[in-house]
């Protein structure tokens, strides 16, 4: 027997599929890349730049509907072609392996100059906004900072990423619970070892400290964005110091 939640969830989903359908063609018009997308996306997007030929072509129309599907608008700021280029990076990243994936909750993303408040306030020394997923009359949308999209993606060595940590929250809202665990790309059989794996290593950073990014012990909606930063920007370092985590994380973005 089913219990009501497990019937629930799975009515979800099937909903999901269904806007992942319905979305999908309702695309009216492709939103060609600029004639130097590919200069820039040598330069500036690690992981593009590590592709096969035909890797690359796959990430270059995946960011072509994704642009086509969601606006960018600056907020005070001018969006340019780099700046759009590495948005829909940050997106198109963490679902790379995951066919047809579609952010069905997400139509508009707001381009600010800097870091901003809870309040959205751009001006005045307490911002320490870099980037966040929208909710209520926000509901859909994003908003990243210009300079920090920019700056992650050109300190390579760096393992954060605001793009990727605010489309991994998209990611972890879509199954309708925000909580760190993806049930949307997680097999149900694994999600209370993600769940236990979260909440020990959070355990273990407020008591030690870690070398993963202290932000992350917040919660495990945190934790899961931010070892997905990690996981992406700096793969080899997370498998060596933390390879129980690698491998689910594998998992989870079917990258294996």
């Amino acid at each position: 027997m089913f219990t009501v939640s497990e019937v629930l969830l799975g009515f979800g989903l099937i909903v999901l599929i269904i806007l992942f359908v319905f979305r999908a063609g309702i695309v009216k018009e492709v939103v060609l890349l600029p004639d130097n997308y590919r200069e820039l996306l040598t330069d500036y997007v690690k992981f593009y730049r590590q592709l096969n030929e035909e890797g690359k072509v796959r990430f270059e129309k995946r960011m072509e509907h994704f642009l086509s599907a969601v606006k960018i608008t600056g907020v005070n700021a001018v969006v340019e072609d780099i700046d759009k280029l590495l948005i829909a990076s940050g997106a198109i990243i963490p679902v790379f392996a995951i066919p047809d994936w579609q952010y069905i909750n997400l139509h508009e993303v707001l381009l600010y100059p800097g870091a901003f408040n809870e309040d959205f306030d751009q001006a005045g020394s307490d911002r320490p906004i870099g980037g966040m997923v929208g909710s209520g009359a926000m509901q859909n949308v994003m908003i990243i900072n210009k300079w920090q999209l920019r700056q992650d993606f050109i300190n390579e060595p760096s393992a954060r990423n605001t793009a990727i940590h605010e489309f991994v929250h998209l990611i972890d809202k879509m199954d309708g619970t925000f909580d760190g665990i993806p049930e949307i790309i997680l097999e149900r059989k694994y999600t209370g070892h993600w769940k236990n794996m979260m909440e020990t290593t959070i355990s273990k950073m407020k008591t030690y400290g870690s070398d993963i990014d202290m932000y992350g012990a917040a919660n495990t909606i945190e934790f899961f964005a931010v070892i997905s930063e990690y996981f992406f920007e700096q793969p080899a370092l997370l498998k060596a110091n933390h390879p129980d985590l690698f491998e689910m994380l594998v998992r989870i973005y079917k990258t294996g």
